[in-house]
């Protein structure tokens, strides 16, 4: 059965008690000269391949952990820094402690928090935290809003009327490879304007109606399960780029604030389209 609105309310309460505790480890390492990190990608194409992790990384995942344990001990997770346990549980919370790595070691305060929380493998509640600027994108089936110190607001997604009068992001273009080059190129020149280098942020701002799409390949689990609740109870789209649901490993995604947008883009993103990395 699913939560009721009661539990869900409980839930959402103990997501933004996660955030906090995220924020706590983060920000006092935000903007430190001495941050040390250390690159998990490839180290012959730094250019592309170029992935983090810091202290406020592992930090912040082993205090939103700490407490996941404490008060729910029979719940999953799913982390970025520290794996996987209780997979299969009914609640199992999917987690980015820092999303946007780059960002964060670069003093730009477009990185975020990623909680999410999936109900019988789908998720239903999750949050997109800038702990800097004080906000906090949440959405459930109790809808979404944006929370901030003096109170939260209705997040409700733009009406656009198609990809020509949209405002686009994705993170790097570099990051594209093969077909995708050319389906994301025709989807750039489509648009009214693109903007580069926001990561999660960039979904929070279609939730909020101010961009009208945002597009990624290569996403895991931790990179968009809590996005699609805020998305999708904001009235926005969330899928893959031939139009169906997100799968549970992530992959290419499209999220939008109106279907004539989306339509219009799937249009080009189809044409280079293959299945999720599940590893």
């Amino acid at each position: 059965m699913a939560p009721s609105p009661a539990e869900l309310a409980t839930l959402e309460a103990f997501a933004l008690t996660l955030a906090q505790a995220a924020a706590d480890v983060a920000l006092p390492l935000f903007r430190a000269r001495d941050l040390a990190e250390i690159n998990k990608g490839n180290a012959s194409r730094a250019d592309v391949f170029f992935d983090p992790v810091t202290e406020a990384d592992k930090g912040a995942e082993r205090a939103i952990r700490a407490l996941i344990e404490a008060h729910y001990p029979d719940h999953g997770i799913i982390g970025e820094e520290y794996g996987t346990i209780r997979p299969d549980a009914d609640f199992v919370w999917v987690l980015d402690p820092v999303d946007g790595t780059r960002a964060f070691i670069s003093g730009l305060p477009l990185w975020t928090t990623l909680i999410g929380l999936r109900f019988q493998g789908r998720p239903i509640l999750g949050l997109i935290s800038q702990p800097y600027l004080k906000e906090v994108f949440l959405g459930s089936p109790l809808g979404s809003r944006l929370v901030t110190p003096e109170g939260s607001t209705p997040l409700k997604v733009r009406d656009c009327t198609g990809l020509s009068a949209a405002v686009i992001a994705t993170t790097d273009p570099h990051l594209y490879s093969g077909d995708e080059v050319a389906a994301f190129n025709h989807t750039r020149l489509a648009a009214k304007l693109i903007r580069y280098g926001c990561d999660a942020y960039a979904f929070a701002m279609v939730a909020q109606g101010t961009m009208d799409a945002a597009l990624e390949t290569g996403l895991k689990a931790w990179d968009i399960d809590a996005i699609i609740p805020v998305i999708e109870n904001a009235g926005g789209i969330v899928t893959d780029w031939v139009g169906e649901p997100v799968g549970s490993y992530g992959g290419q995604v499209i999220a939008a604030g109106s279907r004539a947008v989306l339509t219009e883009a799937l249009a080009h993103l189809s044409l280079s389209s293959r299945p999720a990395d599940p590893h």
